[in-house]
């Protein structure tokens, strides 16, 4: 009886040693270094995540990067409800804290999640390449309202290219300039420079869609929109 209790704890201990090798293992996975965070973000269809504000992100980002706030976790929510979760997302931010903080929750909503370890500031202590310019001029609020006191109907696309949501409602509004451009003046702001105008409009999320008709609000709404939904809006 002793010999097979012995040997019974022998064989739990080696799977508990197993088991925990397993689990260090798969959480030294999910963090890589620069040169290989790199390596791994050149795949196809690959999803970039930048947990930083946009302020931040209009500094400098990684090329064909996402934007969503982990510190505004509406925004976060919001935006990162869009993403794939048949593809891995790589997160990043300034120095791998907040982004730390984002993978984990991303990954109890069921995403496979990798971060930038030492984040952007590691990134380019590697000397690899960012992209944005925080020096980019803003639309005029007084060049706003002419646009929409000049033409009869207008529909307002506040949002970004780092914004999954917006980028996700790309095709529609493709579809939209298409079969209604005839008609329709479509004024784009740029969530993440355009702040005075975005304030003058009483914004609150990427994305946001406004219709204007003679100069005066005449719907609104954020978020996915479908197609009929803009239709029957601009009738």
């Amino acid at each position: 009886m002793k010999n097979v209790f012995f040997a019974s704890l022998f064989t739990l201990a080696i799977s508990l040693v197993s088991c925990a090798q397993g689990n260090k293992e798969t959480k030294l996975l999910s963090t890589l270094p620069a040169n290989e965070f790199q390596i791994a973000i050149q795949k196809q269809n690959v999803q970039v995540l930048d947990v930083r504000t946009a302020t931040e992100f209009s500094r400098g980002h990684i090329k064909n990067a996402l934007q969503a706030n982990w510190n505004d976790l509406k925004e976060f929510e919001s935006r990162t409800q869009d993403l794939d979760k048949k593809t891995t997302v790589y997160v990043y931010c300034q120095v791998g804290g907040r982004s730390a903080a984002a993978q984990s929750y991303l990954i109890e909503k069921g995403f496979k999640v990798v971060n930038l370890e030492g984040g952007l500031s590691n990134w380019k202590m590697n000397n690899l390449p960012v992209e944005g310019n925080a020096n980019v001029q803003q639309m005029m609020v007084s060049d706003y309202d002419k646009v929409l006191a000049s033409n009869n109907l207008v529909l307002v696309d506040i949002g970004a290219s780092w914004c999954p949501p917006c980028r996700k409602m790309q095709p529609t509004l493709d579809q939209i300039k298409k079969t209604q451009g005839a008609k329709l003046y479509f004024l784009a702001v740029d969530g993440g420079v355009d702040m005075d105008v975005m304030k003058h409009v009483n914004f609150e999320t990427l994305p946001t869609y406004i219709i204007y008709k003679n100069g005066k609000e005449v719907w609104r709404k954020s978020g996915i929109v479908e197609e009929a939904e803009f239709t029957k809006a601009l009738q």
